[in-house]
């Protein structure tokens, strides 16, 4: 026997709740399979779910699409600043600066290999030392590392802090909408049972086909087990090898 299945999906909610109100609308109270109170609750937070679904989707798709550029900013900076610091290291390398000018950009100073810039969080730190940095040497009179400048260093990470801090913002924007949405879900899906509930108890006694053929038209879903279609296909062939 069919057993019936509530929605798990927004859309399915939506499908839900949009066939009980349109029910609620064009019968007459005396007729409807549910209670007033309950088409009431339905048809005042209908608008709210979906408004809340579509919130949720376009700061999603926002946050979707500004991440392409977004990567490729964090990439670029990521590019420049390592390419700066292997340019330090050579030149200390060289003998052309001391190892203790590494202490002016935060690194240790027998540190020859390149901070962790995988993370976005450690690229946004180690930017910020390398820049202070530098710029802390050169005002000190001393020959500017080059290739790349800090200067252009210092364009790509400021192009890369701004979108990391948009991007944390449409990541908040997402964020606040799932939990306002999970909410409206949770309201849905009860509003959704209790009229399931009402609408199956009044059809209570009709035999079970009819009973499944009247629900269904306030938006209730009944769906069959594996085993049971597997029958039924079976039935179907019987009857089609029968009647040729």
């Amino acid at each position: 026997m069919p057993y019936r299945r509530l929605p798990n999906t927004d859309n399915a909610r939506t499908k839900a709740l949009t066939a009980a109100v349109k029910k609620g609308r064009e019968v007459p109270p005396f007729k409807l399979a549910y209670s007033q109170s309950a088409f009431s609750k339905a048809n005042l937070f209908i608008n709210n779910f979906t408004k809340g679904v579509a919130n949720y989707q376009a700061a999603y798709k926002k946050q979707v699409e500004r991440s392409k550029e977004y990567q490729s900013l964090s990439k670029k900076a990521r590019l420049y600043l390592s390419h700066f610091i292997q340019v330090l290291n050579l030149t200390i390398s060289r003998g052309e600066l001391p190892e203790e000018v590494r202490k002016i950009y935060g690194m240790d100073i027998d540190e020859c290999k390149l901070p962790n810039l995988s993370a976005d969080k450690d690229l946004l730190a180690w930017g910020k030392k390398i820049i202070i940095g530098e710029t802390t040497r050169i005002s000190k009179g001393h020959q500017p590392i080059t290739n790349p400048t800090i200067a252009v260093v210092k364009v790509r990470y400021e192009n890369f802090a701004e979108a990391y801090s948009h991007q944390r913002i449409l990541q908040q924007n997402t964020q606040r909408s799932q939990a306002e949405l999970e909410t409206l879900r949770k309201k849905a899906d009860d509003i959704i049972l209790q009229i399931w509930n009402e609408v199956e108890d009044t059809y209570k006694d009709l035999p079970d086909h009819e009973k499944r053929e009247r629900a269904q038209e306030y938006g209730l879903v009944y769906v069959y087990r594996k085993n049971e279609i597997r029958n039924l296909r079976m039935l179907e062939r019987n009857l089609i090898d029968f009647e040729t």
